[in-house]
């Protein structure tokens, strides 16, 4: 049978390319919207927040997921971030040895290179997991110029820490929880006086409501003492809140970097930035442990008081000196560090699976549940004034997160659209 000459068949140009450097489906540079790729990151005192706060702009649409994925990312990142906190509250406020003269734990640094070591490790698994097959791992510093920046946040979130544990010895547990929820006033304070951004007004009534419930919380902390007792209380609150102050500010300036690194060097995924920064820290906190005997016996460690225990060994003959004191410190240290670094790779799960706006929800309710815990577990009791001070703070917190939702569904609605008449037109 003679074959019939068939007419030509028009096919219809598509707005998307496999990338095979990121396995993943991309728009052109004429389609309608951006890459579908998703990009994650890691940054603060707070691993959760490092992670979360970076990828608010950078998550892409959300994908189609079961029940039991979205119970699995829920409950590890419940399960690792709650364990976490109440595992770093009872590391610095639980004492040990004699009643007259007990000691408590007061090495930051080394716990957060302890707990950088276990994220890196945990990070550099991840990333070879979740390389497709065929594909080569991604580098985890694919050029030069994304050193610096690294670097950068390495050194920031270094810092950070030191000063939010010292904060600690100065403020209770439950002031600390809640004036870092107010990671929102340094990165738009940072934005407004060195980019010389504008926001919304409803972010600046967020702000003011959450300072203020701080503010409500903290000026009815304390109990009836004496005048003199009230005013060393009173100094000592203060000098803890700016030392909380100073944290809050590195780790906006963190948040800042990293958003910097993610819209500069794509692609550049959240498994990348794992690795990358907890290795950078982990080599930033080990030299200072390393350098840290000849450090304390300088005018500038004296200063600083970087002679945590007062025995003129640095931070790391000390905390190894405790816990050969007291051993059972060790399951603490491992179990805050394991938790924090598997804690990271739920969130960027999360992120993978499911859109930021669920890692928003499960931010802010994580927060919530932590403080409860904290009260009924360290037996923290709290007047009917520091419940209005915690209910503005998670009320404002709330209302930011409700709005960031509706835009961010909002948003993702336009693409939606935008796409549909694109495709319509070709």
């Amino acid at each position: 049978m003679a074959r019939s000459k068939q007419p030509p068949v028009r096919r219809e140009s598509s707005s998307e390319f496999f990338n095979k450097s990121t396995a993943t489906w991309e728009e052109t540079n004429d389609g309608n919207h951006g890459s579908l790729s998703k990009k994650n990151a890691n940054s603060s005192n707070d691993p959760m927040d490092k992670a979360a706060k970076v990828v608010a702009a950078e998550v892409g649409e959300t994908k189609d997921a079961g029940v039991v994925q979205l119970v699995i990312a829920v409950a590890g990142i419940y399960a690792s971030f709650l364990t976490w906190a109440y595992l770093q509250e009872k590391l610095t406020t639980t004492p040990h040895g004699p009643v007259e003269k007990p000691e408590v734990w007061r090495f930051p640094v080394f716990l957060n290179t302890i707990q950088s070591v276990f994220a890196a490790t945990v990070g550099s698994i991840y990333l070879l997991a979740s390389t497709p097959r065929g594909q080569s791992t991604p580098p985890i510093i694919p050029s030069r110029s994304i050193l610096l920046p690294l670097a950068l946040v390495a050194v920031t979130s270094s810092l950070a820490s030191p000063f939010g544990y010292a904060s600690l010895a100065h403020i209770d547990y439950i002031t600390f929880l809640l004036a870092k929820s107010c990671k929102l006033l340094p990165v738009m304070f940072l934005h407004i006086t060195l980019f010389q951004k504008r926001y919304p007004l409803y972010k600046y009534l967020v702000v003011a409501a959450v300072t203020a419930g701080v503010a409500v919380f903290t000026l009815h902390s304390g109990k009836s003492k004496k005048k003199s007792e009230s005013r060393n209380e009173e100094a000592n609150v203060a000098w803890g809140l700016l030392l909380l102050s100073v944290n809050l500010l590195f780790d906006g300036l963190t948040n800042s970097t990293q958003d910097y690194i993610f819209t500069t060097f794509r692609p550049y995924s959240g498994p990348q930035m794992m690795c990358a920064n907890n290795m950078m820290s982990s080599l930033v906190t080990g030299l200072y442990l390393v350098a840290s005997p000849w450090l304390v016996a300088t005018g500038f460690g004296e200063w600083f008081g970087m002679d945590v225990a007062g025995s003129g060994t640095g931070e790391l003959g000390a905390a190894l000196e405790f816990m050969r004191k007291y051993p059972a410190v060790w399951k603490d240290v491992l179990g805050f560090s394991i938790c924090g670094a598997i804690g990271q790779v739920f969130i960027f799960y999360t992120l993978s699976t499911f859109s930021s706006v669920l890692l928003v929800t499960v931010t802010v309710t994580r927060k919530m549940f932590t403080m409860i815990l904290s009260v009924v577990a360290f037996g923290h009791r709290l007047s009917q004034m520091q419940w209005l001070g915690v209910g503005l703070v998670f009320g404002g917190i709330g209302v930011e997160a409700g709005i960031a939702r509706q835009e961010k569904q909002a948003k993702e609605a336009a693409k939606k659209a935008a796409a549909a008449a694109g495709r319509k037109t070709q």
